[in-house]
């Protein structure tokens, strides 16, 4: 006998049906477009990371080729670019001075690229000249090749400076060619490519400097673990490190008479054995200054076989910029 279904069962039938036709269509997997080229790119903060990064390490080798070269030498970090090596090497433009160096214990090669502009100058300063290009476009001798593996371990110096959370050291590998360079890594591989801007008396240029990706990712790893400490450090414990730093440097500490003056006529009569007298009283202090600042009222003594100072007070502070000595 056929069960006759009223409209109730009916209805509940049908809400049934529809219950489970949605739950099929949530349970179903959501799939989501991939672009396979973004793959192992560089984010936006782990970009921002390496340029605070890099920038340090531009200020650290402008002081340190500065006092190489002894003239005004100023690098400034660019850019910050992830370029397959292919892209790399087209950059590199002709006669520029490439060096390898390597990076322990990754195993990484990175390259260095220096514009002419840059190399002719530093080499004329490093034999006495003023630093000017040469107007004649060449390829760099063997001497000089010599003379400018000196400024590329400074270069790498810095660079193991800025990495030393990685505990890795650069060494200079050597001076290459362009068709060397092609033979280094696959044209397809991923680069981390910094660039700096370099301004010096007489000229300016551009350098390069390209890690490979085992480098680049140890790096940006480092950076990730560290992150959240060096975005949220305050600006007193920065200072606190600053002042630590401060406690090590040293200063010119001397004792001084007042000064007095004399007409020139009494120079030029001048002989040896002649006594100046200083109007200053026998038993009175004189001063004691700190980098060329008066800050203490001082007594000259003897300390066993050599002159000391013996400190009385401290003198009022000469000017505002110099309150934060007190």
């Amino acid at each position: 006998m056929e069960k006759v279904l009223n409209q109730d069962e009916i209805d509940a039938m049908f809400r049934a049906a529809l219950g489970r036709g949605h739950a099929s269509q949530s349970s179903a997997p959501v799939y989501q477009p991939c672009d396979f080229k973004q793959a192992g790119q560089i984010k936006k903060d782990q970009v921002r990371a390496i340029g605070n990064l890099h920038e340090g390490f531009a200020r650290n080798l402008t002081n340190a080729l500065g006092a190489y070269l002894r003239v005004v030498f100023e690098v400034n970090l660019v850019s910050v670019e992830q370029l397959t090596f292919r892209e790399f090497l087209l950059r590199i433009p002709d006669l520029a001075y490439l060096a390898t160096f390597q990076v322990k214990p990754l195993g990484a090669t990175a390259v260095l690229d220096l514009e002419p502009s840059l190399v002719f100058p530093i080499i004329d300063l490093l034999l006495g000249g003023i630093g000017r290009m040469n107007e004649q476009e060449r390829e760099i001798t063997e001497i000089e090749e010599g003379i400018m593996e000196g400024v590329v371990r400074i270069l790498c110096g810095e660079l193991q400076t800025a990495w030393s959370s990685l505990n890795s050291t650069f060494e200079f590998d050597e001076r290459v060619q362009p068709a060397q360079l092609q033979r280094l890594m696959p044209p397809a591989d991923k680069t981390l490519c910094l660039s700096f801007e370099i301004h010096m008396p007489e000229s300016h240029g551009v350098m390069n400097v390209a890690f490979p990706a085992v480098a680049s990712n140890a790096l940006l790893r480092k950076l990730d673990q560290d992150g959240g400490y060096n975005r949220h450090r305050s600006l007193s414990t920065a200072r606190e490190r600053m002042v630590e730093h401060a406690l090590d440097f040293s200063f010119e500490f001397a004792l001084g008479m007042p000064v007095t003056k004399l007409p020139i006529r009494t120079l030029l009569d001048l002989t040896p054995g002649d006594v100046i007298p200083f109007q200053h009283h026998t038993d009175g202090p004189i001063e004691a200054a700190v980098a060329g600042i008066p800050l203490y009222e001082s007594f000259p003594i003897r300390a066993g076989n050599q002159r000391a100072s013996k400190i009385c007070q401290m003198l009022p502070i000469p000017s505002e910029e110099h309150q934060d000595i007190q």
